[in-house]
Formats: structure tokens, sequence, C-alpha cells
């Protein structure tokens, strides 16, 4: 039997690649960053060769540093940054543009237009999802409308569309498979959440020729092999999750009422809502967590576009570390923020504000403030986000949370989770293995090939590491979180 699974984490700002074995212990494991591109205020955008190279490089090395082959791999998993769109030649593989990624916020004034068209219940009911640039739909039709000739191109049957799964999956199969799973093509604004298809009607509306789409497959299942010249030999590819899913997956959260929160470039909150969807009035998104056989589990999840990603941007953008590492014992030379808010707008906000106009402030600022201060808040930044999306999912479910399983690059800072757990009033529950994003794609191939037999069987390779219980009263609370919502009001556009 061979040794390992392989899991494929293309995020949004690097590229990863682990090894597992069968428990969960990770045996090898590979980042490599990439490229961010900003062409305009508000816009982002990757190459997708980057991201492929990138990705099928990391590959090679998780391999080399072990000593495996193509033998030694039983299947490939693979979990991606959702939403983000590529577009390329059906017969050559090569993209006809950079890769709009979904902090891109360049279609604002089309969502802005089909909101006063008053579609956007419509779109609701049948995707889940609110009129946002966030989601594929109009990232895709802005490449189909700017790009020249491509319109045409694409009603001749010469383009496709993929999000980032799809996009590896075709390369990795020698330009073979165009296949999604639900996880992903329900999070593109052209997929209806009930029947389980692409949208004739969504598609109308956007106006995408349905010849561009992927075939819509089970998260765990056999998708295709890869071609022998990448690794040797043909490895099956047998799970597929978009990064969210595949995070709620890898915690376990099996069963309906199961919450967990990722710490990566942005901060998604998850909650399992077992076989039934179940739509939110208070701007949360309903979607597809993951199809295995027949059955389907749905989940309810509000999203923070800007998480980690606000300490990428005091590293880089200000200089204020050498290493994003460094942001948990720079923070730390202060007792607190004194004051200090910082509210990382950088590409609007997303739940539960919904303001795409909104942009990133500094507050509270006094001659006493350094960078420590700015340091310390940006960190909590990423906890009040959790906290204000967290409220909204307790009144809209009614379900009383008793602890939050987290996971994500962040959650090894444990000034950020024992503030997240001071400002939830709620225990945190972190795993030995925080990468469960990428555990959640191995896991959902490890069940296609049969190195699970069963979800139980899968669930008892998850350990705890540490426990985060509140350490302060209510009355903080509530005083440190009248600031936060002070300081976010002064952020929006209106």
């Amino acid at each position: 039997m061979a040794t390992y699974l392989m899991a494929l984490d293309q995020g949004t700002t690097s590229s990863r690649c682990i090894l597992f074995n069968q428990k969960g212990e990770i045996a090898s494991e590979v980042h490599r960053e990439f490229t961010q591109i900003f062409p305009k205020d508000g816009w982002v955008e990757h190459d997708p060769i980057q991201i492929w190279e990138s990705q099928v490089s990391v590959a090679y090395e998780a391999m080399l540093r072990v000593g495996a082959t193509y033998k030694d791999i039983s299947a490939i998993g693979i979990t991606n940054q959702r939403e983000t769109v590529v577009v390329w030649e059906k017969d050559t593989g090569k993209p006809i543009c950079n890769a709009i990624v979904w902090q891109c916020r360049r279609t604002a004034s089309d969502c802005d237009r089909l909101k006063a068209e008053g579609v956007e219940p419509e779109i609701r009911e049948r995707t889940g999802l609110l009129v946002d640039p966030y989601f594929s739909a109009t990232k895709l039709a802005w490449i189909l409308d700017n790009v020249d000739g491509a319109r045409a191109r694409a009603e001749k049957g010469e383009l496709l569309f993929g999000t980032v799964d799809t996009w590896l999956i075709y390369r990795l199969t020698g330009c073979k498979v165009h296949a999604t799973d639900p996880s992903n093509a329900s999070r593109t604004m052209l997929f209806n959440i009930h029947t389980m298809q692409w949208d004739e009607e969504l598609l109308k509306l956007f106006r995408i020729p349905s010849c561009m789409l992927p075939t819509v497959m089970p998260s765990s299942g056999l998708f295709g092999y890869t071609a022998p010249h990448l690794f040797g030999g043909e490895i099956p590819i047998a799970g597929v999750a978009g990064d969210q899913q595949a995070a709620l997956f890898g915690q376990c959260c099996f069963e309906k009422g199961d919450v967990k929160n990722t710490y990566g470039t942005g901060a998604f909150l998850l909650m399992n809502t077992g076989d039934t969807p179940v739509t939110s009035q208070k701007s949360l998104l309903t979607t597809v967590g993951w199809q295995i056989g027949d059955s389907v589990n749905y989940v309810l999840e509000g999203s923070v576009f800007i998480c980690g990603a606000v300490i990428q941007w005091l590293r880089d953008g200000l200089g204020l570390m050498q290493s994003s590492s460094d942001s948990e014992e720079l923070a730390r030379r202060v007792p607190d923020s004194a004051g200090v808010y910082v509210v990382p707008a950088f590409v609007g906000l997303g739940a539960p504000y919904w303001d795409a106009y909104a942009r990133g402030t500094i507050q509270g600022l006094t001659r006493a403030s350094n960078k420590y201060h700015i340091i310390r808040a940006a960190i909590e930044s990423m906890a009040y986000q959790t906290a204000d999306v967290l409220a909204i999912m307790r009144e809209e479910t009614g379900i009383e949370l008793t602890s939050l399983r987290v996971d994500g690059g962040a959650s090894a800072n444990n000034l950020l989770l024992q503030f997240q757990s001071d400002i939830l009033g709620h225990t945190l529950h972190r795993p030995r293995c925080v990468e469960n994003t990428a555990w959640g794609a191995a896991g959902l191939a490890g069940l296609a090939v049969g190195i699970y037999s069963d979800l139980d069987e899968f669930r008892r390779a998850w350990r705890i590491d540490r426990a985060f219980a509140p350490s302060i009263g209510q009355a903080e609370r509530e005083r440190l979180l009248e600031g936060w919502h002070r300081a976010v009001e002064r952020s929006l556009s209106n």
C-alpha cells in the first residue's frame, strides 16, 4: 500500500504541498509564495502559470524530502483559494489573461447595477450568495467583456473557465479533465445549490456560455490521474474542496451545528447545517460544504476578507517587522493596544457589513502610540471581525456556541487565540495539526481510495493541541467591542 496522502493547498499568497501519513501526521511540507499583482486600487490578480508552476514545484520538493515516488502516494487531494477566476484556451491550456482574485473589487459597479435591477433576491435564492464582487460570476463576465475577442472565442467553445481547483486538475491531468466539485461551484454565483446543477437562468443573466463550465463531481471521488510525465507515473486525484470547506472537513465538523474558524489570508467562520441549506437573513452565505456519494452537506458561512493579510501588510507595506512570525513577540511588548484599533478594510468589508467601498483605518492614535500598539491592534482586528460574524451566526441559527475549533496559519499565534477567546467569552480548541485545510483535502481523497473506511475512522486522527479559555469579564468584553464597532463605523463608506 502507498505510504502518503498528498494535499495540494493552493492559497491566495502561496502554494503548499503537504504529505500526510494515515494518522494525519505531516511527513513533508513545502510552501512557496508567489507574486501578488495590484494593477489598480482595489484590483487583485495572479499569474495562473505562476500558480501552476509554484504548486507543482512544491509537490516535487515535498516528495524529494522524504524520497517518495509516485508509487508512494495513495492519492492527491486539492484545496484552493475560492472564487478566483481563470480562463484559458481549451487546446493549449494557455491562460488568456491574469486570474482575477477573490479579493478583487473591480466589478463592484456591476454588482451595484444588478442590485438596482432587483435581481439579487433571485440570485440569493438559487445560489445562497449575496451579489458581491467577491464571487466568480461578475469576474468571469468582466473577462469576456474586456479581453479582446474573449466572448466570441468562448461562444465558439475555444475557452474554458475554472476556479483554481479546476485549473490545477486540468494541468495535472495533461489537459484531459475539466472538472470541479460542488464546494467550489457553489461559490461562483452560477450554481444552483438546490438542484446541484449549473443554473441556466444565471448563465443567461451573466451571458456565460455553458460550454466554458467544468463538470461538477462529488468532492470525494476519482477526478482523474496525473499525467505520467509529471511525477513518473499516474497518481489518482481523488479529493477536491474549496479551502474553507476543506478546513471544516479537516476539523471533523461532520455534525449539524459544528463550527470552525480558519485564520488565513482572510478569516472564514463556517457552521455545518447538515443536509438542509439554511437561508440567512443577516448577510451570511449559504453554501455547499461537500458532497460524498449522493450525500450533500451544507454550511452557513461568514467571510472576513482581510485577516492574516493584515500582518503581511505590516511586514511588507509598513516595514514594521522582518517576518510575519515575529508579530506575536512584538505585540507582547505592550500590555494592550492602548485604545488603538486597526480596521483592515483594504478591499472592503465582508460579513456582516458587506461594504465594498469601506477602506482601512488606524484609529485611536495618540503621541504615546508606537508600532507595538499598531501590531497588537492588527492582531486583535482578526478576533474582532470573527466576533462580529459569530454574533450574527448565533442569531440566525439559534445555536449557542460551546466551543470553536480553529486552524490556519495565524492560529499558531497564542496571543490572537487568547484574545479571541476573551472577546467571544467561549473556549477555543486548536488541534495538533493546524493545517486542517490540507488535511481535509487529504481526507476526502483518502475516503475515495479506501484509506479510510468511513468518517469515524478519519475522525480518530483529530487531536487537540491546546484549549484557550476566556480570561476577562463581560464588562471589559463589552467595552472593547464597543470601541471596535465605533472604529468600523468610521471606516464604512456611508
